[in-house]
């Protein structure tokens, strides 16, 4: 590839370059091509699916008890249903996933206090999906579960009295859409204002307040690589500006993998207090779950964070477009809705009129319903109910026991990944309880001064970039890892995801980065030889 074409992949998003690079790495018949670009896990939750799909079965038989024509049924009765469904599972003993689907109606009602037939007919309907969402924002039960499951497993259960509403969304990024631009619509952020982006970061993020919807000014809060990818003090004391209206942050981080240190979020924490109380935090945690006691920012500074939560990674469910968005009851965003000009109040009971009888209390998370389908059409808002019905499972693996050897299964796998590949590229790893392991940035300028030397590393920065060097890996290996540079992480950095492949593959793709840096020594060599 020549420089002009390599050069017009660098304005690309480094998953639009992951499609070129799988393209590249992917047309050789003699190779086994090695992706370990994107982050889809190459892991799945059995037993949770097994569960939903045995619950569709019993939700057949609910339909077609009344009904005598082939191919027909009708809706479930509500009345015994939970009385029917334990007699099915007694007479069924050995349909897969059984045993965590009983277990997970009798936690409902035993654990929860669920009505039994409530909770089990609305995990029927929600399996067959043959009602419109109702409510739209979440199904009563899903939410409940779903939200016992977040201040568990991303609040350490430090707020079992706080009361979030959620809002479940095609996907995390389904919610970062939905947060932006319901932002954008309640004038709670305009165009010119300034926001700050925790960097590195999921690409989006640095996409997303560029685009013309939104022409924000971004400031970045830049991590520090040489400490584990923490911020520093100087870094996030900038949010102490209150021109600055959100702050953007995946915690922990993507590419980074790292969960930011409880008295960094505890800072963050004074600055809202003492600085910048209008401060809005969007936070995205989907790797959460990864990280060993992990603590939200939301759990630190409910009033002000918006925190998204998607179950594709650690469930495997990429295609299920599982997420879920929460806000604080009493949330200071409420609030500002309520101290805005009443030249803008009235403008936004103009366009929730027609949705309610008092628009100017609707809450920002029913606005983003409502908004997620331009108001008008806000009756067919809402996720689907197989969805909704299929992320409660998932909840509830989390939440009783069945889930402990799967959980601890992704994370020793991740574990023994990354050990793999830094042992292949001769590269030093120490213990880090704020790591997830889900992906691992490499300084190529680093890894090439520490095996040729100071001098050939300033030579290959001068005559090549990052870009060029996974493209050869792609074209010579077929070996798929992404530039850092598109995530902001540092230009001669590149992501190297490990979740996509089983640990085997890592020691081989250690051993060819390095191959790929010894052809470019031998290039230098030549090089000083010509002189």
């Amino acid at each position: 590839m020549d420089y002009k074409e390599l050069k017009s992949y660098m304005e690309l998003s480094p998953f639009e370059v992951q499609f070129a690079l799988t393209n590249i790495a992917g047309n050789f018949r003699d190779r086994t091509l090695l992706n370990a670009g994107r982050g889809n896990p190459n892991w799945i939750a059995t037993t949770p699916r097994q569960a939903f799909f045995t619950l569709g079965n019993f939700a057949m038989e609910e339909t077609k008890c009344n009904c005598k024509y082939v191919h027909t049924g009708f809706h479930a009765e509500k009345e015994g249903i939970s009385e029917r469904f334990q007699d099915y599972a007694k007479k069924n003993p050995d349909a897969p996933g059984i045993k965590f689907l009983k277990s997970s109606v009798d936690y409902g009602i035993n654990k929860m206090g669920f009505d039994p037939d409530s909770w089990v007919y609305e995990l029927v309907i929600g399996c067959i999906g043959d009602f419109y969402p109702e409510p739209d924002r979440m199904l009563p039960h899903a939410e409940k579960v779903v939200h016992s499951f977040l201040i568990e497993f991303l609040c350490k259960n430090q707020l079992k009295s706080c009361k979030y509403d959620l809002f479940a969304t095609e996907g995390g990024t389904g919610g970062i859409i939905y947060v932006f631009n319901s932002l954008i619509e309640n004038k709670l952020i305009k165009k010119g204002d300034k926001i700050a982006i925790g960097s590195p970061i999921f690409t989006p993020y640095l996409e997303i307040p560029h685009l013309n919807d939104y022409d924000l000014v971004e400031v970045e809060i830049k991590a520090d690589p040489d400490d584990d990818w923490q911020y520093p003090d100087s870094e996030i004391d900038k949010l102490k500006d209150p021109s600055i209206k959100a702050f953007f942050v995946v915690n922990p981080g993507n590419p980074q993998a790292r969960a930011i240190r409880d008295e960094t979020i505890q800072r963050i924490a004074n600055i809202v207090k003492n600085d910048n109380p209008n401060l809005i935090i969007i936070s995205d945690d989907v790797y959460a779950t990864f990280v060993e006691d992990f603590s939200s920012i939301m759990s630190e500074i409910p009033s002000n964070t918006i925190c998204v939560y998607s179950f594709s990674k650690h469930m495997g469910c990429t295609g299920w477009r599982l997420g879920v968005v929460a806000l604080y009851e009493d949330n200071a965003i409420d609030k500002m809705l309520s101290s805005l000009p009443e030249k803008i109040k009235n403008q936004l009971i103009k366009r929730y009129e027609s949705i309610s009888l008092d628009p100017s209390k609707i809450k920002f998370i029913d606005r983003m319903v409502a908004d997620s389908r331009s108001v008008a059409l806000k009756h067919t808002a809402g996720l689907s109910l197989p969805q909704q019905t299929q992320m409660t499972l998932f909840s509830l693996f989390f939440i009783i026991e069945d889930d402990i050897n799967y959980i601890e299964g992704t994370k020793n796998a991740l574990n023994k990944r990354i050990h793999v590949l830094y042992k292949s590229l001769g590269l030093p790893l120490d213990y880090d309880t704020t790591a997830t392991n889900y992906y691992a940035v490499i300084d190529l300028l680093k890894l090439a001064t520490d095996r040729y030397g100071m001098l050939f590393a300033e030579w290959m920065e001068k005559s090549y970039n990052a870009l060029s060097f996974v493209f050869a890996l792609a074209d010579k290996e077929s070996i798929v890892i992404l530039p850092g540079a598109g995530f902001d992480a540092p230009s001669w950095s590149v992501r190297v995801s490990l979740a996509n492949l089983r640990y085997e593959a890592y020691e081989e793709i250690g051993n060819k980065m390095l191959e790929t840096l010894e052809t470019a020594f031998e290039d230098y060599s030549m090089t000083l030889n010509k002189k």
